[in-house]
């Protein structure tokens, strides 16, 4: 009886699945409408004095977004207070959505990647992956690998899509 061969493995494949580079940090929010008089308006005094005061260390490894839910004019100036604080203590922060914010974690993430070990590779990027924005994680990817891989596949071993073939 003939040995049973691993021929996607024989075949020098690099097979990626986006979910290792799926951010898993917690998503904290901080609203400034907390912080507006009457729900209105913005205080520099107040906002100051609650900066001073706000317990910053609990963003310490977690995502931050930070954003006003009120309709209200925010000056710019307290956002760059907001961010300042969290420089240095928490993994991320973003002014705006909780999308922006996952998609800016997923960049990190694939940043992360050393492209050594893909140096003339020929990669194939799993297409069912548990990532948010699996399309935006691809285009990513692609963008990180293309300069280094010989190709670039999209699906599973056995069904692959060509992306990218270097000429």
């Amino acid at each position: 009886m003939e040995e049973i061969r691993n021929k996607v493995k024989e075949s020098g494949l690099i097979s990626m699945d986006l979910a290792d580079y799926k951010p898993k940090y917690i998503l904290m929010d901080i609203d400034i409408a907390d912080e507006l008089w009457q729900g209105m308006i913005l205080k520099e005094k107040d906002f100051r004095s609650w900066i001073k005061d706000h317990d910053w260390s609990q963003y310490a490894d977690k995502a931050v977004r930070i954003f006003c839910s009120a309709d209200a004019i925010v000056p710019t100036w307290a956002y760059m207070l907001v961010s300042s604080e969290l420089q240095g203590v928490c993994e991320a922060y973003i002014v705006g959505s909780k999308d922006e914010l996952l998609k800016k974690l997923i960049v990190k993430n694939i940043d992360k990647i050393s492209t050594d070990e893909f140096v003339d590779g020929r990669v194939i990027i799993k297409g069912c992956s548990d990532i948010p924005f699996p399309d935006f994680a691809m285009v990513c990817m692609v963008e990180k690998l293309q300069p280094v891989v010989k190709s670039i596949m999209y699906g599973e071993p056995c069904s692959t899509v060509p992306v990218f073939k270097r000429k």
